[in-house]
């Protein structure tokens, strides 16, 4: 392939690309034989952009690849077209449960809870399905909560190419680009009301948990109380009978009489009485 060819293929692949191409991924589209002159025309391609500097799109290397995007300048001219295509912002709510996740990830519900001061149920499950967050695993304290942290696709969308581009926390907001309103937004609302249908649901969870617990706990003991009534049975079954004193006596007195013995009057007087 020519030069040319290779830099037209290596832009129209980026410009299809839903999320950032590692350069590893995107040179192994091509045949060995032309990679190295593949990674020279990417490297051509990337020069191009950036000396585009009144082009609104650009070249950016982010979560370990390359994508291209819209300038950052140009930011709130693409903010007011999704507004007026009426696409949803983010809540406020969302906001502050995600800076809580970027900066102190790896967290638990509880302690976002903490340090919110309401129940961010909703808030993580909204978050969850926008893949900005994931289930890191469990922390190994009572219950084993889950925990969360940031995804790529949060590095993507917020233009980061590792977390230790994160900004300062007060920034945070600003490079969500997402300003307090004076009343609660509409999805402040749906927020609210999720917090407040993730609050019953979690009481039901521990109760219905209580009952299987007691549940289970009655049958332990029911089957202790069986058991040891068991163990009674079998020690009573294996005691030895308990005979009349004067019965080996009238035996012995019997047996001497058959032999045509003299049996005692001591003895023949226990036997007749």
């Amino acid at each position: 392939m020519s030069r040319r060819e290779l830099e037209s293929a290596i832009e129209a692949i980026l410009f299809v690309a839903r999320e950032p191409v590692p350069r590893k991924k995107l040179l192994s589209i091509f045949d060995a034989r032309d990679r190295d002159e593949a990674n020279r025309a990417l490297a051509v391609v990337i020069e191009r952009y950036r000396e585009r500097a009144s082009s609104g799109i650009m070249i950016d290397e982010v979560a370990g690849g390359v994508r291209l995007v819209t300038r950052p300048d140009l930011h709130g001219y693409l903010r007011r077209f999704y507004e007026a295509s009426g696409s949803s912002k983010m809540s406020m709510a969302a906001l502050e449960t995600l800076a809580i996740v970027a900066y102190r990830q790896p967290v638990t519900a509880p302690e976002i809870q903490e340090l919110r001061g309401v129940s961010s149920s909703g808030v993580l499950k909204t978050l969850l399905e926008r893949r900005l967050i994931r289930v890191a695993g469990r922390k190994e304290v009572v219950g084993k909560p889950f925990l969360y942290a940031t995804t790529r696709e949060f590095l993507m969308h917020f233009g980061l190419d590792t977390l230790k581009e994160l900004p300062p926390l007060e920034q945070f907001e600003e490079l969500l680009g997402v300003d307090e309103p004076d009343e609660p937004a509409e999805d402040d609302h749906e927020e609210i009301a999720l917090q407040e249908a993730a609050v019953v649901e979690e009481a039901a969870a521990e109760e219905e948990e209580r009952l299987e617990d007691e549940a289970i706990e009655a049958e332990r003991e029911a089957a202790e109380a069986a058991a040891d009534e068991e163990i009674d049975d079998d020690l009573d079954d294996d005691d030895p009978p308990v005979h009349d004193s004067t019965e080996p006596v009238v035996v012995e007195a019997a047996a001497v009489e058959e032999q045509g013995s003299t049996v005692p009057d001591d003895v023949m007087g226990v036997e007749n009485e």
